[in-house]
């Protein structure tokens, strides 16, 4: 990825697994994958990085006049494209597991931002600044499953959530739109706000506009992503990227305990 680095990283698994690999997946994440073939109480996972961020090296939407001007209505006709770049994008404008049935409600809220001859960037910021707006920042509310209908007619949830919501409304009008999972700085410099959700994991979304690129959109805080944000995978939706998965046998009850830090290198 452009303007981020991986200086150092390291993985440690308890216990030691029987068989471990790296692979890229799908959409060129890499993934570690493991199997631990003995009996366990406790599983724990634990990885560091080391990781270079400047928001600076990466291609600037305003600094690009076509990019941020590009209208929904010119954007629709790019993509009926069938050149390699644009074929690889168009995925991410269909249905996907957790974003399957956009509802009425949805779309509807999507075209107050989102009019014919209106830019795409434009209209992507400000369907941010709605959600950021409209919508709670509750930790009660939401798990994995909720439906992003039940988010949208409560009009709260979790940072995944509100990614969730913001694809639906892009993919309503037909354009690309991608699942970002990532952290955000916990121990922000000194006179820095601490942002939204820096204690777990985090999301946002990105839209692809034709003769650009891929342009990322925080809605929990409402910015542009940068050197505080740091991207681990992308997908069609949480469901392709969350950061832990796999099948577990077992007769008794499991807890889930996760921590996440983020602070500058010295």
């Amino acid at each position: 990825m452009i303007g981020q680095t991986v200086l150092d990283y390291n993985i440690d698994i308890s216990p030691t697994p029987t068989e471990i690999s790296e692979k890229l997946d799908f959409f060129g994440n890499t993934v570690t994958r493991f199997s631990i073939q003995q009996y366990h109480k406790e599983l724990k996972v634990t990885t560091n990085s080391k990781i270079r961020r400047d928001y600076s090296l990466q291609p600037n939407i305003y600094d690009s006049i076509e990019g941020k001007s590009i209208t929904l209505q010119q954007a629709l006709m790019a993509l009926k494209s069938y050149e390699e770049p644009i074929l690889a994008v168009r995925q991410f404008a269909l249905e996907s597991i957790l974003i399957a049935k956009i509802t009425p409600e949805i779309k509807a809220y999507a075209e107050v931002s989102f009019k014919p001859n209106r830019p795409v960037f434009e209209a992507a910021f400000e369907l941010m600044q709605r959600i950021y707006t409209d919508f709670e920042f509750n930790r009660e509310f939401t798990n994995v499953a909720t439906p992003i209908h039940d988010v949208m007619k409560e009009k709260k949830g979790v940072c995944q959530d509100f990614a969730q919501i913001a694809i639906a409304c892009v993919r309503s009008a037909g354009l690309p739109a991608r699942y970002v999972s990532g952290y955000i700085e916990t121990l922000p410099p000194p006179g820095k706000v601490k942002l939204v959700g820096a204690d777990a994991s985090h999301a946002w979304f990105s839209v692809y506009i034709p003769k650009f690129g891929w342009v990322d959109f925080d809605p929990t805080n409402n910015q542009i992503p940068k050197n505080q944000h740091i991207v681990v995978s992308w997908g069609r939706d949480y469901y392709d990227v969350p950061p832990l998965k796999g099948v577990i046998y077992s007769t008794g009850k499991n807890k889930m305990k996760v921590a996440v830090d983020i602070r500058p290198a010295v």
